[in-house]
């Protein structure tokens, strides 16, 4: 792959281009390949490292540092305080994830039609479908097998099946997953269609250049078009790239907004709207033994809720990461570490109706505000009393709810199935993490409400094009990372019209 390290730029550093793209995760992968296939020149700019597979770390801590933006703790302030999880490597946050694939699901897309039809014309749901038919196809995207999703996902199915809940095995972009659970820390084998071993190839295939380590400071305009982009390399050296062409941002629903508002561009809602789909886990213990580490690392998900803005996943995690959590001392924490191996961690996630916000702050560092309402609370309360009485039913000993406010341990069924009324109101309460982030610069007809057209150009800077989820009109309920494919190769197509 073409990709050079930005380590070694120490002097001033110019390139020319047709296309310049800034991010290579989904989006900016997606928008690669289809501007090199079309012939034009495309550089790509990538603040983190290129690793390959065989140099991933094995435990979660020396992952988060290599590959995740700012170790995962950066954090959105707001009546429950939560980590923002991001990877930041070339591939993006592609590497990290847990390669959970999901369409746009059509109620979503019509959503968005039905309250800005125009929309439709971009968002066609027969493109959409002949274009997701060719990510699936391209990605390995099928159904996780049972023979690799280990117990923590088949006692899942369990408690889903026993408490009649619509449930399946999750579809994740892999070829011959193995089961290592090491999908968070980057898959050691390869076996994980990441951007970095699928779309970014094939875009170099064709011309395009990868600029690793180097950190984009500013959007370059000129008699109001965007020219170029201004970086810095960690090698100490000053990158600039001409793009002739257009310049398209897909560095996500932080780092976009954050651009633009570092390069004066600050036209529409930049940086409001910011939606997501904050999630909190909860642990269930087993009499036999689970070692949540090992199988598919997100093989099944419970999706009898998805109407209701609530969807289940079963988790896993490298032990260091889990026992960094656990309560106790001496003793008291040694019998904890010793349960280990017999639990389950299962997850809910919302559709949240919560807005935040993305300012520019010290150091042109972001300030990320967002807090839940009441109703993403009561979301939350009954996605735990689910997550509870899902653990009974498939077997569990205990559960341990993780709730300020409530008990912590829970051995009696019905003390789960009062907590949808009884449990604590207060957003605080629970421990929580948001993925998934959406709207920043959101898309729409109207420019006085929007930051891009409905082709992805922004409203007011021309040869300018956003391409990740920050034009997501809203939060999708689902995991996003199919659609942010889907819809970053309709920008590139926007750009290539051009």
């Amino acid at each position: 792959m073409n990709v050079l390290d930005g380590t070694t730029i120490a002097t001033a550093h110019h390139v020319a281009c047709d296309v310049a793209i800034v991010g290579t995760g989904p989006a900016g992968a997606a928008a690669a390949r289809t501007l090199a296939e079309a012939g034009l020149r495309v550089v790509l700019l990538e603040e983190g490292p290129w690793v390959q597979p065989r140099d991933y770390p094995v435990d979660g801590f020396s992952s988060m540092a290599m590959l995740y933006r700012d170790m995962g703790a950066n954090v959105a302030l707001g009546n429950a305080p939560m980590p923002v999880l991001q990877g930041r490597a070339v591939g993006g946050t592609s590497v990290v994830n847990g390669a959970i694939s999901w369409r746009l699901p059509e109620d979503v897309r019509a959503g968005w039609v039905a309250a800005d039809p125009g929309l439709a014309g971009t968002l066609d749901a027969d493109e959409l479908r002949t274009l997701f038919d060719g990510i699936e196809q391209d990605l390995g995207i099928a159904p996780t097998s049972a023979s690799v999703a280990g117990p923590k996902n088949l006692l899942m199915a369990k408690g889903a099946v026993a408490l009649g809940l619509e449930h399946r095995a999750i579809s994740r972009n892999t070829r011959g997953c193995e089961g290592l659970g090491r999908c968070l820390q980057g898959c050691p084998h390869g076996r994980k269609q990441s951007m970095d071993l699928t779309l970014l190839p094939l875009a170099c295939e064709h011309g395009a250049q990868i600029l690793s380590r180097v950190t984009v400071t500013a959007v370059q305009t000129e008699g109001g078009r965007a020219v170029g982009v201004i970086g810095q390399a960690a090698g100490g050296g000053k990158v600039t790239v001409q793009a002739r062409h257009a310049v398209v941002l897909a560095a996500s629903a932080i780092q976009t907004p954050l651009l633009l508002l570092k390069s004066g561009i600050r036209h529409g809602p930049v940086g409001h709207n910011l939606q997501a789909h904050p999630g909190v886990a909860v642990v269930g213990q087993f009499k036999e033994t689970v070692r949540m580490w090992n199988g598919a690392t997100q093989g099944h998900e419970v999706i009898g809720l998805r109407k209701d803005g609530i969807k289940f996943e079963a988790l896993g995690y490298d032990p260091s990461i889990i026992a960094s959590r656990m309560d106790g001392m001496g003793r008291a924490f040694a019998r904890n570490l010793d349960q280990l191996a017999h639990e389950a961690h299962w997850g809910v996630a919302v559709r949240a109706q919560g807005r935040g916000r993305v300012r520019l702050g010290w150091r042109g560092r972001p300030i990320i505000q967002y807090s839940l309402t009441p109703r993403d609370v009561d979301c939350i309360r009954r996605g735990v009393r689910v997550l509870g009485e899902m653990f009974f039913a498939a077997g569990a000993e205990r559960v341990l709810p993780g709730v300020h406010g409530w008990a912590p341990v829970v051995t009696d069924p019905r003390e789960m199935a009062r907590f949808e009324t009884d449990g604590p109101r207060q957003a605080n309460a629970y421990h929580g993490a948001i993925t998934h982030l959406f709207g920043t610069c959101r898309m729409a007809t109207d420019p006085a409400h929007a930051v891009v057209r409905p082709d992805f150009r922004h409203h007011t800077v021309a040869q300018l094009y956003i391409a990740d989820s920050s034009v997501f009109p809203t939060a999708t309920g689902v995991n996003p990372q199919t659609a942010i494919l889907a819809l970053a190769t309709l920008c590139a197509r926007s750009v290539a019209r051009q």
